[in-house]
């Protein structure tokens, strides 16, 4: 089986690093405190198994019924994994669409599953095959918005696709919180829809590592048996409660992180780049020169990193993680030279 490459992680402070979508911003002050103050606490003995103090925090700030529509990870990488591991058994098969994030692949080679990836029409839509299925087809999962288009499929196409669908799907919402719109709402109308949410991105907890499902109790309480006994510690745990309690921060953030976007895509396509649409904290393009992985070396030889993409059988095209006005500007001027020496 082929390993799930991570991006890049240099030392800290050496490059402006913009290539694996990490907040650029440090998580709100109450987020610091709270871990500040949690690591006095009872680190000797093992953490709460499923993270109530956070389930509960999230139900209030979510609008959902209580804390059985959620079940915690360590990270929503580990959220995933408890999902193949449930659904999808030796020989059987998930579904994913094509290019989106590989990872999908390599937890169903770990099950010895089959996976079968549907290409994206033109435009990043989801042709009608994606939603048919046969007695194999046990997981479909969708990350919404995609990577690394940063495309979405809005709320009503989910639904129709769940419907037509014999088995669960996962909308991977990693990135929702910088869209337009989200599906938690399809989860309390349609059993078979299932969300996964991370804190590494709008909330700038890549470095906690947390993440959660919101699916319908019945579900929860299933999947609750096939995860790791302990897999979210304490401090992880207090973190996450602080990061999902503060939502006047997240909105400020959101909203520098969206216009910044706004402003890199304008840019990327007064310099010739065809660039996608997104709403994820991230933007996708392609140049008509073609050479996007020279421009990736340019920048890196420059301590600037994004990321360098190829797709077999689609193409390739760099993907730029949205970072703070100073951090972008740089990177667009470093661009903008590169492209003055072709």
């Amino acid at each position: 089986m082929l390993p799930y490459t991570p991006g890049e992680q240099p030392p800290p402070g050496k490059f402006i690093k913009l290539n694996t979508n990490e907040n650029p911003y440090p998580p709100a002050e109450s987020v610091v405190a709270a871990i500040k103050n949690a690591a006095s606490g009872p680190l000797n003995r093992y953490p709460d198994p499923t993270a109530t103090l956070f389930r509960r925090a999230a139900a209030e700030t979510l609008g959902l019924p209580g804390p059985d529509w959620i079940l915690a990870g360590n990270g929503s990488d580990e959220i995933l994994t408890i999902l193949v591991r449930g659904f999808v058994g030796e020989g059987q098969k998930l579904r994913l669409p094509y290019p989106s994030y590989i990872l999908y692949r390599t937890l169903a080679d770990i099950q010895g599953a089959k996976w079968e990836q549907v290409p994206f029409l033109d435009g990043w839509h989801l042709p009608s095959v994606f939603g048919e299925g046969d007695r194999d087809l046990r997981l479909v999962l969708l990350p919404n918005p995609n990577s690394p288009s940063g495309t979405v499929v809005p709320p009503d196409q989910v639904e129709r696709l769940a419907a037509s669908l014999p088995c669960p799907l996962v909308v991977d919402e990693a990135y929702a919180d910088f869209a337009e719109f989200n599906c938690l709402d399809l989860v309390r109308k349609h059993e078979n829809i299932l969300v996964t949410r991370t804190l590494s991105k709008s909330y700038g907890l890549a470095g906690i590592r947390f993440g959660f499902l919101v699916a319908q109790p019945s579900l929860i309480a299933k999947l609750a048996n096939i995860k790791d006994s302990y897999n979210c510690d304490y401090l992880a745990t207090i973190a996450a409660t602080a990061a999902i309690s503060a939502q006047d921060w997240l909105a400020d953030v959101i909203a520098k992180i969206k216009a910044t976007r706004s402003r890199t895509e304008s840019r990327l396509r007064e310099m010739g780049f065809d660039v996608t649409p997104s709403q994820a904290n991230f933007v996708w393009c392609t140049h008509p020169s073609g050479r996007h992985e020279q421009l990736h070396e340019y920048l890196k030889k420059n301590q600037i990193l994004v990321r360098y993409m190829n797709f077999p059988d689609w193409g390739d095209g760099i993907r730029i993680s949205i970072g703070t006005d100073e951090q972008t500007e740089a990177c667009m001027m470093m661009i903008e030279r590169y492209l003055q020496s072709l």
